[in-house]
């Protein structure tokens, strides 16, 4: 499981520098902690979120609960909010597994938000609506409960 983590890590890094610059949001490149909460577990972890364009940013997650580790990837729209320097709403998609408890189980996160970047500080954070679809060995559960809440450091 470390060597996926591992992977998981490199990759993203890997990903995010090979990426051409985008001039037009507030930032380019964030790091954090990201704390996705609701019905069930409260998750904790590391996540990062990089734009390659304007209007569009991949974020990821390595969250960590209850002998479990969800590792995730999501691609995000964003659009500006008039009358609001800094805060802009996005929407997006993207997978997720979840690890532990002798199995595996894959997930699709939708996403729907808002992402605050501080005048004059190199922090911002976010809130998000994020619903998890789970599948697992024998069926599928839905939850619409779940929320995400981030914090991060403004790389550039």
């Amino acid at each position: 499981m470390k060597k996926l983590l591992f992977t998981f890590i490199a990759g993203a890094a890997l990903f995010t520098l090979g990426i051409s610059n985008a001039k037009a949001q507030d930032y380019k490149t964030a790091g954090g902690l990201a704390i996705d909460f609701g019905d069930g577990s409260t998750l904790v972890g590391p996540h990062i979120k990089h734009f390659f364009n304007a209007n569009g940013a991949i974020e990821g997650d390595v969250l960590f609960a209850n002998h479990v580790t969800f590792i995730q990837a999501l691609y995000l729209y964003h659009g500006d909010i008039s009358g609001a320097p800094g805060l802009r709403w996005d929407l997006g998609v993207g997978p997720g597994v979840a690890i532990g408890n002798n199995n595996t189980n894959f997930l699709i996160r939708p996403n729907a938000g808002l992402d605050y970047k501080i005048s004059g500080a190199p922090l911002g954070v976010s809130l998000d609506w994020r619903p998890a679809w789970q599948f697992f060995d024998g069926g599928n559960d839905f939850n619409a409960a779940r929320f995400q809440i981030g914090f991060r450091y403004i790389f550039k």
